[in-house]
């Protein structure tokens, strides 16, 4: 499901991530660790699309993040730690709203929004 290639980005004199390699399988639930500055956000960005990476590869169920973006991104969610918009939101809210930006709506959307609410606690 996820397949990451020695991924490393850096920045003018500094290597916010090294070489990671890993694999994550359909269905399984994992966490990423490390202690502040050890460039999980990073990483995160770069398998989101959202910062290219410097070197190394990455997919998405098969989907090459940065030649295939928009169907890598069909297959993912992502919150950040800090949403930067929609601070009053409920939980539930804004997920309703992510799923409305997906193009779920009515019964499709509530249904959807009830089994990451289920998932996730």
């Amino acid at each position: 499901m996820i397949d990451v290639r020695d991924l490393t980005k850096r920045y003018a004199r500094h290597e916010a991530v090294r070489g990671i390699t890993f694999e994550v399988g359909r269905g399984e639930i994992v966490g990423f660790l490390g202690p502040n500055g050890a460039g999980k956000t990073t990483t995160l960005r770069m398998l989101t699309g959202y910062l290219p990476p410097t070197s190394g590869s990455a997919s998405i169920a098969g989907f090459d993040i940065f030649r295939q973006s928009i169907e890598a991104r069909r297959r993912i969610g992502y919150m950040p730690e800090n949403v930067p918009l929609y601070g009053d939101m409920r939980v539930r809210e804004y997920l309703a709203y992510r799923a409305h930006l997906k193009g779920l709506t009515g019964s499709d959307a509530r249904r959807r929004v009830g089994e990451v609410i289920d998932t996730c606690g």
